[in-house]
């Protein structure tokens, strides 16, 4: 039940209306759970489910609006793009897009990363390297018009982590990686028209100077006139014994509240932000367990594990071990504030990653939000 509930409360108040750490002082304020009540849905408002091509489930598109499928790659050689394909098996590809035979009205993006996992493919510059000339960004959103075109699909969703620095270790420049993403998604926009969406997974902050010399992240203002609307990764934005994911919460390195200020401040209005919520709980960005998906978090062991204690300053819950803090995640009670939250500041909605986070046992690692 509170699986279901966690999944399902995104969309109930989606669609129903509108860095100094201090000692952690925990609140043990019991959760109330609520049922669920399910609501029309709202024209304009999104719920997000970002699935993964390592997932198995297949998304349930009455209780979502859009589904980013991640990811496709870039192939570059020698600092040439040479072109993209799907991460993984083909096969796990078409089932999930095949979701549109059942729901026409789902949104389907195809969304790229700068990481490289497919066998035959190997870090050659990535997103850094191909959007680095004219002619890259061209064949880029030429080669995501055909694709978009023979599979049906709504958009693109760009997920670059992040211009200027280096994650995973794919290649960047500071000097030119922000301007270069501007020019990036111009294109995009340029070559897909109006028919498709252009979308972006956000970092929680606007640009800054890179120690290096030049920027590092998004330059939001030059960005927001070629996107649909930006999904801002609010999560992993500390680890334990902090929250990763709080609302409002100065003890944190970042929060929330502080992120969606960013965006604002750099001129992105209000209706174009969608709020990140993970589906799992950040334990640390270097220790095992890194991370730790929803369902297993339900299954930890009670003699040693206390869910759902509950922090009345970040208005998140967490997991004790032999009561002490193991982790900061989400549950439908977070959510559904977040959820109210985002609407009355005029916000899209919210996304998750990811779908299958919730559903099944497992890791869900993404990258540190301290970059």
């Amino acid at each position: 039940m509170k699986q279901r509930l966690l999944f399902l409360s995104v969309l109930l108040l989606l669609i129903a209306t509108a860095c100094e750490k201090n000692d952690y002082i925990p609140d043990p304020e019991p959760e109330q759970e609520v049922p669920y009540v399910p609501s029309p849905k709202v024209e304009g408002r999104v719920s997000i489910a970002y699935v993964t091509y390592y997932g198995t489930k297949i998304p349930d598109t009455d209780v979502i609006t859009h589904i980013n499928y991640s990811f496709a790659e870039l192939y570059v050689r020698d600092g040439v793009y040479q072109g993209f394909k799907i991460q993984g098996n083909q096969s796990r590809f078409e089932s999930v897009i095949a979701v549109k035979q059942v729901n026409p009205d789902i949104k389907i993006c195809i969304s790229f990363t700068h990481t490289v996992s497919n066998s035959d493919n190997s870090q050659g510059g990535g997103f850094s390297a191909m959007a680095s000339t004219e002619e890259g960004r061209k064949a880029f959103a030429e080669d995501c018009k055909e694709f978009l075109e023979k599979w049906g699909l709504d958009g693109v969703d760009i997920d670059w982590e992040l211009p200027g620095i280096s994650w995973s270790g794919h290649a960047c420049n500071p000097l030119i990686d922000t301007d270069n993403y501007t020019l990036l998604m111009k294109q995009l926009r340029e070559t897909l028209g109006e028919k498709y969406l252009i979308t972006l997974a956000g970092y929680i902050m606007d640009k800054r100077p890179s120690s290096n010399g030049g920027w590092k992240y998004v330059d939001l203002k030059a960005v927001e006139p070629y996107v649909d609307f930006m999904n801002i990764m609010t999560y992993d934005m500390d680890e334990a014994p902090y929250h990763h994911s709080a609302l409002q919460d100065s003890r944190a390195y970042w929060d929330c509240a502080r992120a969606v200020t960013e965006y604002l401040n750099a001129g992105v209005p209000a209706s174009k932000l969608v709020l990140g919520i993970p589906f799992y709980g950040r334990r640390s960005f270097s220790k095992s367990p890194t991370a730790i998906n929803y369902a297993k978090i339900q299954n930890l062991d009670p003699a040693s594990y206390k869910i759902d204690n509950w922090d009345a300053v970040a208005n998140v819950p967490y997991v004790t071990y032999n009561n002490t803090f193991y982790c900061g995640y989400d549950n439908a009670r977070s959510i559904g504030i977040k959820a109210e939250w985002a609407l009355k500041r005029g916000m899209r909605g919210l996304m998750y990653w990811d779908y299958d986070g919730m559903m099944q046992k497992g890791l869900s690692v993404r990258p540190s939000g301290r970059a």
